[in-house]
């Protein structure tokens, strides 16, 4: 396990792994800041409504007190949002990561397990199917566990062991599906789920290190084709015997 996170983290920095890793990074960067703009611009409109509401209803005479709170939800709704956007970045780098899985996949195949037969690559829609509705899982356990939060960092554990569940699955089954149909990959995951939620709390501790999370789609990828490569070899050995 260790070893193939220390082989992922190795061929991350590795020249042809660069132009993946930039092309990863700029699209995260570009979701996180639309979808910044896009809530603090709802935020935003809902704030101004309800102040326009609020005075019709209080009056003229609360109009400063109102332009005060309006602006203190503003700047309070700029901060959250900047917080809002580590325990978003799950979900981003799952979506982002389904774009470019073969690719990093193939690489690191390519590099360390040039014997074996090279994967087939998985169909991009099926791939991009698989990592929306890992963001969407992402965001929907971060609106679940951010109340949470108040109760000594609860929230904060949830939040930890549902992404590494999620990512681990996530990239697990699209590693698999180089090699396997997409219900043949889903099983062979149920029957390693330790091991692949053992690899996804790696993955999840990197998608909390802010900035290098940004790189999380060519850790996550290239760890689990190690761990899918094991797994196979492990499955191998157990049906020799049997012939």
């Amino acid at each position: 396990m260790f070893s193939a996170a220390a082989a992922a983290c190795s061929q991350m920095l590795s020249q042809p792994f660069r132009a993946v890793l930039f092309k990863a990074i700029g699209l995260a960067l570009i979701l996180i800041v639309l979808i910044g703009i896009g809530i603090q611009r709802a935020l935003v409109f809902l704030a101004t409504g309800g102040e326009a509401w609020a005075e019709a209803t209080l009056g003229a005479g609360w109009h400063s007190a109102l332009n005060v709170a309006v602006w203190v939800i503003s700047i309070a709704a700029g901060l959250g949002i900047i917080v809002g956007s580590v325990f978003l970045m799950p979900a981003v780098t799952s979506f982002v990561g389904s774009f470019f899985v073969d690719e990093i996949a193939e690489r690191v195949e390519r590099e360390h397990y040039p014997a074996d037969p090279p994967g087939r690559a998985v169909p991009l829609p099926r791939a991009v199917w698989e990592g929306g509705k890992t963001a969407l899982l992402s965001v929907g356990v971060y609106l679940v566990a951010t109340p949470f939060l108040l109760f000594a960092g609860f929230g904060a554990v949830i939040f930890f062991v549902a992404t590494a569940y999620l990512l681990g699955r996530e990239y697990f089954e699209l590693a698999a599906m180089r090699f396997h149909p997409a219900d043949e990959a889903k099983r062979l995951r149920k029957m390693h789920s330790g091991t692949v939620f053992t690899a996804g709390l790696m993955i999840a501790a990197f998608v909390s290190i802010p900035i290098v999370n940004l790189a999380t789609p060519l850790f996550a990828m290239a760890l689990m084709v190690h761990i899918y490569k094991q797994v196979a070899r492990q499955q191998a050995k157990l049906i020799l015997p049997q012939r």
